[in-house]
């Protein structure tokens, strides 16, 4: 039985295989983890559902994925890997006291900076500086965990050739690595498993 898991929620519409949560999930596999990729339940509803309606339509499909995995994988220490959208899980996760990377967050949505101010968990804040939905000063005031890409909107591209574009990522991946072994399961060096 895995001790680890790694449960991720994606944006609106790329899926938890968009190259930032795609990483994010590898680090945390190459630590020992078992990856489990949430897919959103009828995505083509988003595009009619008011913005008031998302945070109770993702925090429906939050709880029932943790509470499986909860019981599909019992006592295992597991970690939420999420990305723009997906941080409408924020609540579900501090009332479950669960470690989280938090990869573009809705810091527009009162209740995901309210749920990452009661978290219990570290967290680590991925965020670029031309993303609106980014604040720099919040997220350094909510955690220490903080990984800010001058330049970078909310698909963590950068303006540029792609090559800019795909530094970032490594340099996302590195923090989700770090992030991962300093924090998260502190004593295991991702790497050994690379």
């Amino acid at each position: 039985m895995n001790d680890r898991s790694a449960v991720i929620f994606p944006g609106a519409f790329l899926g938890p295989y968009a190259p930032p949560l795609m990483f994010a999930g590898d680090a945390a596999e190459r630590a020992g983890a078992e990856r489990v990729a949430h897919q959103w339940e009828r995505p083509q509803e988003l595009i009619d559902l008011p913005e008031e309606e998302r945070p109770a339509w993702v925090d429906r499909q939050a709880a029932a994925v943790l509470d499986r995995t909860a019981e599909e994988l019992p006592g295992a220490s597991t970690v939420v890997l999420a990305k723009s959208l997906g941080t409408y899980a924020a609540p579900q996760v501090a009332r479950r006291g669960l470690p989280a990377v938090w990869l573009t967050p809705l810091f527009f949505e009162p209740t995901v900076v309210a749920a990452l101010r009661a978290a219990t968990e570290p967290f680590l804040l991925v965020g670029g500086t031309a993303d609106p939905s980014w604040d720099g000063v919040l997220a350094r005031e909510l955690t220490p965990h903080v990984t800010e890409i001058e330049g970078a909107d909310h698909g963590l591209y950068v303006p540029g050739r792609l090559a800019g574009s795909a530094q970032v990522l490594g340099r996302v991946a590195t923090a989700v690595e770090d992030f991962l072994d300093e924090t998260v399961w502190p004593g295991l060096r991702i790497d050994q498993f690379g």
